[in-house]
C-alpha cells in the first residue's frame, strides 16, 4: 500500500440515503483494514451527522463481500514498532477515541457485521447501538496471536461476556460465528446475508429498530453455549499456566485443542492478556478501559513480541513466531506489569468522561 492510496478519499466513503448517514469502508482488497486518515474522516463525519436534523442514524458497512474490517493496519504498526516512531501511538489514540464515540453516540449506530469482523473492525461495531451477523460473521479479537493485547475496547467487551466465556475469546483469539457472537454480546442481531440489500435500502425511510426488527431470525446453533461449562471452570484459573493445565486434564476434545490454540501464542501476550481482561472487568466505564488499553498498547511497542508476532504472521507468512520469553513460566510477573505502566502525564489517553 502506497501513501497516496492510504491518504486518498476513496479508502472511505460517506453518503447520506434519506434518513440515514452511511459509512462504507473501501479497501475490500485489504478486507477494508483500517488506516489513521480512514478514523480520522469517520470519526469527522460522525461528529457532524451527530448534530444534523437530517441525519436520524447512521450505518456502518464494508465493500465488498468477505467483511466488515479485519482491523488496522498491522505492516504499519511492525514498521513503526521496528523503528521506534509515534505512528502507531498517534492512530490508536485517534482510534479509541472514535471507538468511544461510537459508544455514546447519541443516534442509533447500525453496523452490518457481515464477513470478517476482527480487532479494529470490532471497535467500530460491537460498540454501536444495533450490531447485526449473518451467516458469515467471523468475529475475533486475535492479537494474542500477533504478540499484542485486546484493544480498541476489546477487553471491556470481552469482561462483560457471560461467565468466562470472553476469557477464552481473548486469550484463544477464536472467531466465532453468528450464534456466538450473540451469546457474548457482540452483536444483537441474526440476518440472512442475502436480505442485507433489502434491510439497507429500507433504512432509507425507516428507524433501524422497526427495520431490524422485519428481518431479524435465528441462527444456527453455535458452540459456546454447550461448553459453558468446562470453559467457566479451566478459566477461573488464577493464571495462564494453571488454565491451561485445567483445559489440558479435562477430557473434552474441544478444550485440549483450546490449549493448544493457547500455547502457540506470545506467552507475554497471554499473561497480559489475562489481567487487562480481568483488569477491565473491574473498571467503571468504557473510557476507563480504553484508557488501559492505551497504556498497555503503546507499552507493547517496545515488546520484541508485538514485532516477531506480525512478522510471522503477516510479513513472511512462516507461521513460526519465536516468543521471547519462550514460555509462560519465563513470563515474571514484572513483565506483565511494565504494560501497564503510565506513559507520562503528556502521553495518556485523556476521553471525555461517560454520562452517567
Amino acid at each position: 500500500m502506497n501513501a497516496e492510496d492510504d491518504t486518498a478519499a476513496h479508502t472511505v466513503l460517506f453518503h447520506i440515503e434519506g434518513r440515514t448517514g452511511v459509512v462504507t469502508l473501501n479497501r475490500p482488497k485489504a478486507l477494508n483494514a483500517l488506516t489513521h486518515p480512514m478514523v480520522l474522516r469517520i470519526d469527522e463525519a460522525l461528529a457532524s451527522w451527530a448534530a444534523d436534523p437530517a441525519v436520524h442514524q447512521v450505518l456502518i458497512r464494508g465493500a465488498g463481500e468477505r467483511g466488515l474490517c479485519a482491523g488496522g493496519d498491522i505492516r504499519a504498526i511492525h514498521d513503526d514498532a521496528k523503528t521506534g516512531n509515534t505512528a502507531s501511538a498517534d492512530f490508536w489514540r485517534d482510534e479509541y477515541r472514535l471507538n468511544a464515540r461510537i459508544a455514546r453516540y447519541p443516534k442509533p449506530y447500525a453496523a452490518l457485521m457481515d464477513g470478517i469482523v476482527m480487532g479494529g473492525g470490532v471497535g467500530l461495531s460491537a460498540h454501536g447501538s444495533v450490531r447485526i451477523v449473518t451467516e458469515r460473521s467471523r468475529v475475533a479479537m486475535p492479537e494474542t496471536g500477533i504478540g499484542f493485547v485486546p484493544d480498541v475496547g476489546g477487553t471491556w467487551l470481552l469482561a462483560r461476556a457471560p461467565g468466562l466465556l470472553g476469557t477464552h475469546l481473548a486469550l484463544t483469539g477464536a472467531a466465532v460465528g453468528a450464534a456466538d457472537a450473540l451469546l457474548c454480546g457482540l452483536a444483537d442481531h441474526f440476518v440472512p446475508a442475502r436480505l442485507l440489500p433489502e434491510l439497507t435500502a429500507e433504512l432509507a425511510a425507516a428507524p433501524v429498530h422497526e427495520v431490524v426488527a422485519r428481518y431479524a431470525a435465528t441462527p444456527e446453533p453455535g458452540h459456546l453455549a454447550d461448553r459453558r461449562s468446562w470453559i467457566d471452570h479451566c478459566y477461573a484459573a488464577h493464571t495462564v499456566e494453571e488454565i491451561v493445565d485445567r483445559l489440558l486434564d479435562h477430557g473434552e476434545p474441544a478444550a485440549k485443542e483450546a490449549a493448544e490454540t493457547i500455547l502457540a501464542k506470545s506467552p507475554t501476550a497471554l499473561k497480559v492478556t489475562l489481567a487487562a481482561v480481568r483488569r477491565a472487568a473491574a473498571l467503571g466505564t468504557l473510557e476507563d478501559a480504553l484508557a488501559q488499553e492505551y497504556r498497555v498498547s503503546c507499552n507493547a511497542l517496545s515488546s520484541p513480541d508485538l514485532v516477531e508476532g506480525i512478522r510471522a504472521q503477516v510479513v513472511d507468512k512462516d507461521r513460526d513466531p519465536h516468543w521471547t520469553p519462550p514460555t509462560l513460566a519465563e513470563v515474571t510477573g514484572a513483565d506483565v506489569e511494565r504494560f501497564f505502566a503510565p506513559l507520562g502525564e503528556d502521553r495518556e489517553l485523556r476521553l471525555p468522561p461517560a454520562q452517567r
